[in-house]
């Protein structure tokens, strides 16, 4: 059996790698102030594929969602 010098081992370098692609940035997500959602009121009535959710504004100023 050939022994082998560290001089005659691969580096490490010479091993092809694959190339990392950066990841694509995801879109920003749409904001919308929740003063412009209620319009005033407390609560807002969301349809959503045929169910409808409520978004509450509590007594301590927190938005609950609830179906």
């Amino acid at each position: 059996m050939p022994v082998l010098s560290l001089h005659q081992l691969p580096s490490s370098r010479a091993i092809p790698r694959p190339a990392l692609s950066s990841p694509t940035p995801a879109p920003a997500a749409r904001r919308v102030s929740s003063h412009a959602l209620l319009e005033g009121e407390r609560e807002l009535v969301i349809q959503h594929q045929g169910s409808e959710y409520h978004l509450r504004l509590t007594r301590n100023d927190k938005l609950i969602l609830t179906k």
